[in-house]
């Protein structure tokens, strides 16, 4: 692999029609504190992560106005703003953090409004290009919380409205509703229970936005129970996490990996994932 690090090595996806990004992303929840709760131990640190990862072509982050709360959305607006023009960052909201490592969710229309218009001050945007849904919540009906956001792309503070941890009902749903542009769940080489959600969003042309891509670190070390990908990355001469990202890459084109890390080196990792290229030998080991 000796092509120079570029996120656009992965190709690029389009969005709703009218957003088209390098399909390798950055997620946005691990620059926060521990338990993704207050602020990074180094702050200048993780501005310098954000800015190397749009060095490296990185043109789509991801973020949520509960990664913090709120510091990944400050943090995202002090590293990059004013924002290339090519950037686009999206947001989620839904979920509420009463402290570290608690995820609550409301999906109740006011509730999504306010957050809504929070993230727009925090990120110094006029519109939000795509705005999620955080989670459906299970005291509030999916119609009205994704009634909210249809209100909220009429009135112009978002551009596209997407989902997350979502089921293939809950999306169709959505879909009756509104145009859904791109479903964000847990999916990875160990886990793979949605993979009927990305069945669809294939079939219909959604993009599908993978969180925990490495299983939540264990494919960055080799762990678990892909044992195949340590003998593919010394195949190659990279690392299990590059095999794990190139493995997804591969596995749809409506896939959009967003790894995510507060590590200079390991965002040069990942990005550089982009350029691996797996044979027919190695899919079928990882099959």
């Amino acid at each position: 692999m000796n092509s120079p690090i570029n996120a656009a090595a992965a190709g690029t996806i389009t969005l709703g029609g009218d957003l088209t990004v390098n399909r390798l992303g950055f997620g946005a929840m691990r620059i926060t504190g521990s338990g993704v709760w207050g602020n990074p131990p180094d702050i200048s640190a993780a501005v310098r992560v954000l800015r190397r990862a749009v060095h490296l072509g990185v043109n789509f982050i991801d973020t949520a106005d509960s990664y913090g709360p709120e510091v990944s959305e400050n943090l995202l607006a002090r590293a990059l703003y004013p924002y290339p023009s090519d950037l686009i960052i999206a947001t989620k909201g839904g979920l509420t953090r009463p402290g570290p490592g608690v995820w609550n969710r409301d999906g109740r229309p006011a509730h999504l409004r306010a957050a809504c218009e929070a993230s727009l001050k925090r990120l110094r945007l006029g519109r939000i290009e795509l705005y999620q849904l955080h989670a459906p919540d299970p005291q509030v009906p999916l119609e009205e919380s994704v009634g909210e956001l249809v209100r909220l792309r009429d009135e112009g503070k978002i551009r596209h409205i997407g989902v997350s941890n979502v089921t293939v009902d809950q999306l169709r749903r959505c879909e009756r509703l509104t145009p859904v542009v791109s479903v964000q769940n847990r999916f990875n080489l160990e886990d793979r229970k949605t993979d009927d959600v990305l069945s669809h969003c294939a079939a219909h042309g959604i993009a599908f936005l993978p969180w925990a891509p490495l299983g939540s670190g264990r494919h960055a070390t080799g762990e678990g129970s892909v044992r195949a990908l340590a003998t593919i990355a010394g195949r190659h001469g990279v690392s299990a996490a590059q095999v794990a990202i190139a493995w997804l890459l591969h596995r749809a084109p409506v896939m959009l990996p967003i790894p995510g890390t507060a590590s200079m080196a390991h965002v040069e990792e990942n990005i550089a994932a982009a350029s691996v290229s797996l044979t027919a030998e190695d899919l079928r080991a990882l099959a």
